[in-house]
């Protein structure tokens, strides 16, 4: 009997601001219909993209140059991941079923400094092509059965992104950061067991080079009930990234033994640059010594070595990329109705205090907070300035009053 109320919020019409759906024996309201479509869309693991659906694939040349937009330098990696990623997805879009001829997956490994630029630059790769993107760290990993995450919640990740779509998740990037940390403690096989080393290795190399994991949609503690997916990995492409601090080590010794005669010292040890040096001829001998295992490296077949930001590269990543710290800055204060200008010789400073910090990249954005920070809040509190002029004393007084203040506590 219609009696003009809800059937399942009970709510009357007076109550509902849209429509109401009324049937013979029970009556729906609008929002509840709108809640019921949104808990579908939401939840369901069941999808309508068609399986052969092609990734919009641009060729290496245009994707460099969209690189080039957002980051400084780096040109010979730049190369080696266009041309890495525009042949992952290639293979993908043909989708060939020829079994005589199987192309193998080729996962990335970047090798470089905390700050190089290892995760952003896999993060602009997935946003030129527009695919799921998700970042694990590897030190969080611990072998099935063991405190901490199973390697399977990478995916896990990874389909949450895609919002659940399983056909979408299949063909999106992972970034795997930190792989350095769980390398092995050593050459010897250890008589205990390394459940966040050797074994996240051995867990991960099936993952790598794909098979059909169980998921959960949701990251947590497992339930026996919860509801697992099958998600194919074989189309994932992984990028894994670490510093690997002290593998030039094992560089050195290899090339030492290569080397004939007496003078064998070919690199100085006392030069800056003798690590970038020496990675950039790096083999997989020396990623073995270093405690990762032949398996995992075969299936990283794409190795790239990043150079070091020098002082120059950081002054140009703070002001020329289309998305540079300072340009961001400068649209903030925009907003407040401020323009801000700053001169070349105050950046020059704030490069100086990056490297002196030995943070990279990564640490420009706390510093110019620290410099920023009183202007934001006297200008974002109607005390408003047309202009704001930062030169070089005036960050140089910010930054020493930090330090200062710092030097103070300790």
């Amino acid at each position: 009997m219609n009696t003009g109320i809800c059937s399942f919020c009970k709510k009357e019409n007076v109550e509902v601001i849209k429509t109401r759906i009324r049937g013979n024996i029970v009556d729906i309201c609008s929002e509840c219909v709108e809640e019921a479509l949104s808990l579908i869309g939401t939840n369901s693991l069941e999808n309508n993209i068609e399986e052969n659906t092609p990734v919009k694939l641009k060729s290496p040349e245009e994707i460099k140059n969209f690189l080039d937009e957002y980051i400084i330098g780096l040109n010979e990696i730049k190369k080696i991941l266009s041309v890495g990623v525009y042949n992952h997805y290639l293979i993908i879009n043909q989708d060939n079923k020829d079994e005589d001829v199987v192309i193998e997956k080729s996962n990335i490994l970047l090798i470089g400094d905390t700050g190089s630029g290892k995760t952003y630059i896999a993060r602009i790769l997935a946003k030129i092509l527009n695919v799921p993107f998700c970042i694990a760290d590897a030190t969080s990993l611990t072998e099935a059965g063991y405190v901490g995450e199973d390697v399977e919640s990478v995916i896990t990740r990874l389909l949450q992104v895609a919002k659940n779509n399983i056909k979408l998740a299949q063909k999106g990037i992972v970034y795997i950061d930190e792989i350095d940390k769980i390398s092995r403690k050593g050459e010897n096989v250890s008589i205990t067991r390394d459940v966040s080393g050797e074994g996240v290795q051995q867990a991960l190399l099936k993952l790598l080079e794909g098979t059909i994991v169980n998921v959960s949609p949701d990251i947590g503690r497992r339930n026996p009930e919860q509801k697992y997916v099958q998600v194919d990995t074989s189309k994932i492409l992984f990028i894994c990234g670490g510093s690997f601090e002290g593998l030039e080590k094992y560089v050195e010794e290899r090339e030492k033994r290569t080397t004939l005669g007496f003078n064998n010292n070919k690199y100085d040890v006392n030069d800056k640059d003798t690590r970038y040096s020496l990675l950039k001829n790096v083999a997989v001998e020396d990623l073995r010594k270093y405690g990762i295992i032949p398996e995992l490296i075969g299936r990283l077949p794409i190795i790239g070595v990043l150079d070091k930001i020098d002082k120059e590269s950081l002054i140009k990543i703070l002001k020329e990329p289309k998305n540079s710290i300072i340009k961001q800055y400068q649209k903030l204060f925009s907003l407040y109705g401020t323009t801000l200008n700053i001169t070349d010789n105050a950046l020059d400073i704030i490069a100086d205090n990056a490297i002196k910090l030995k943070t990279g990249a990564r640490g420009l954005r706390s510093i110019c907070e620290k410099i920023f920070m009183d202007l934001m809040y006297n200008t974002a509190s109607n005390k408003r300035t047309d202009e704001i002029n930062i030169d070089e004393e005036f960050v140089k007084k910010i930054l020493m009053k930090h330090e200062g203040n710092i030097c103070k506590k300790l």
